[in-house]
């Protein structure tokens, strides 16, 4: 499933990017080389690194 249809990223991308330290979109973007361009993913993609911080932090317990 496609999160970012501008640049192609799907779903699995942008977890393998927030598995590799990204924090915010903009990580995300940099990390496949391209930006941002009408933006409406960024919202998803904010929603997938709060998750993991999330499973995170209950892994971490």
């Amino acid at each position: 499933m496609y999160v970012c249809n501008c640049n192609g990223l799907r779903k699995r991308d942008v977890a393998q990017s927030i598995e590799a330290g990204a924090q915010r979109p903009r990580d995300i973007f940099a990390s496949h080389h391209c930006q941002a361009q009408c933006a409406k993913c960024v919202c998803e993609m904010r929603q997938m690194i709060q998750d993991s911080r999330e499973a995170f932090a209950l892994a971490a317990e």
